[in-house]
């Protein structure tokens, strides 16, 4: 019980730590954007990335997750080839997801750009992000595979060099560029990301080959039993990312439209967008650092305990990641109230940006505790709950997008914003309760039985 404990400390703390950094590098980086391409084009920029999370969703999210839960399960059994197995057997259904995806939005570029973004100028910045999606889909499977183990170490290397080598590589384009007498635009920024996942994936790669990952060991589970216990519970998490993150891009594209009708101009209206996404959210979810690594690590956790039929201990579990993250959220509320008007201006050179950090405040304790509860449930296997949780958070979100902007402009949205997480965040607890509650009473009736 101790290691397992211990273990779970350990790789929260290795992934707390290469998140940090890398939100700290990442950070600065969105500084340079904001100085070098202006509110304008950082909203360009930040209109893509929800198309972009959606082709994620389709090719990795669910499978990374279906993964780290079922080699997990096999690991906690003594069947580690049968682990390894799923893992390959995903690695190829994500790869083959990616490369559909990259070719049918690169034909579609413009299109998608026109009617479903609403600006021309993101044909570029579509076509060139989905080059991505490939090396993004390995990273992320091999990820799940470490992640199944609660092996974080790989994880958070290879997150540290997809970002420093995103920042360096657009460091290093800009300089050549601006010696070049070429002035550099937004694309640049998007060129960063591919090379950062190239990176990720190469290293990632490299790590299982280096520990001797074999492939000739005799397996118990078929490739079609593989990929029947993958596709149980990859495709429910996967229309739940889908659904969610399809959602989020009509919640984006939608904020400048309103914004319009709030008698705000076409340029105005991508400008608030690219102070709030690309500046005053990034602080704010800056902590989730920390909170991103105890969920993570909360999923294979919660079905080890699961599979060895440990209600109590599921239980405390969620309760100290839980509560560990409520404080943290409150911490923070406390800090950007105090401090969100100085560190737009001085971060920024924004006071809009300042004025969007202590509104956001008041969202901290539930969005970092929402994410917590959210992977746990995840854990237990229960992937329809959780969509519908999301929904209903996302629906309170489009509601105030379209309600509350015209009405009061963008603060609309952000109580919109507040309320959603309140909402999610009490409705996770009280199916959380629900749920470990029930198990607990079918392991008693089974013991006396």
């Amino acid at each position: 019980m101790f290691r397992k404990k211990h273990s779970l400390i350990k790789g929260t703390l290795i992934l707390t730590s290469a998140g940090l950094v890398s939100r700290v590098l990442g950070f600065f980086f969105r500084i340079f954007l904001s100085h070098t391409f202006g509110e304008e084009q950082v909203g360009l920029y930040q209109l893509i990335f929800p198309f972009y999370a959606l082709c994620l969703s389709l090719s990795t999210s669910g499978l990374e997750t279906a993964i780290s839960r079922s080699v997990s399960r096999f690991h906690s059994l003594g069947r580690t080839q049968d682990g390894k197995l799923i893992f390959q057997t995903g690695l190829i259904l994500s790869v083959l997801i990616s490369l559909i995806c990259t070719l049918l939005v690169q034909k579609n570029s413009v299109f998608l750009s026109n009617r479903f973004l609403g600006d021309p100028r993101c044909a570029t910045l579509l076509y060139l992000i989905v080059l991505a999606l490939p090396a993004a889909s390995v990273h992320s499977c091999i990820c799940g595979y470490h992640y199944g183990l609660q092996s974080t170490s790989v994880p958070a290397i290879s997150q540290l060099i997809e970002q420093f080598v995103r920042i360096s590589s657009v460091f290093v384009l800009y300089f050549i560029f601006i010696h070049s007498g070429v002035h550099p635009e937004i694309p640049l920024a998007v060129s960063g990301i591919i090379f950062g996942e190239l990176a990720a994936a190469g290293y990632s790669l490299f790590s299982l080959k280096k520990k001797g990952f074999d492939t000739d060991s005799p397996y118990i589970l078929s490739i079609s039993k593989s990929c029947s216990e993958l596709l149980r519970l990859s495709v429910p998490l996967t229309v739940n990312r889908t659904a969610i993150t399809f959602l989020q891009g009509i919640e984006a594209a939608s904020i400048p439209v309103c914004l319009e009708l709030a008698s705000h101009s076409a340029s105005e209206a991508l400008s608030i967008y690219g102070v709030l996404t690309g500046m005053a959210l990034p602080c704010i979810l800056f902590p989730c650092a920390l909170t991103n690594s105890i969920s993570l690590l909360l999923i294979p956790a919660v079905a080890q305990k699961q599979a060895e039929s440990s209600s109590k201990e599921t239980f405390l579990l969620i309760k100290k990641a839980a509560g560990g993250c409520f404080s943290l959220g409150l911490l923070c509320s406390v800090f950007f109230l105090l401090t969100g008007s100085f560190l737009g201006n001085f971060l920024f050179h924004s006071t809009l940006a300042g004025n969007f950090i202590v509104t956001l405040a008041w969202i901290c304790p539930f969005l970092y505790t929402s994410s917590a509860l959210l992977s746990a449930i995840n854990g237990l296997g229960l992937t329809t709950l959780t969509l519908m949780i999301n929904l209903l958070g996302l629906s309170i979100r489009i509601l105030s997008v379209y309600f509350g902007i015209p009405h009061y402009g963008i603060t609309g949205y952000l109580w919109g914003l507040f309320i959603s997480q309140l909402a999610v965040c009490l409705v996770a607890s009280l199916t959380l309760s629900r749920e470990i509650k029930k198990e607990y009473l079918q392991s008693v009736e089974s013991a006396t039985d």
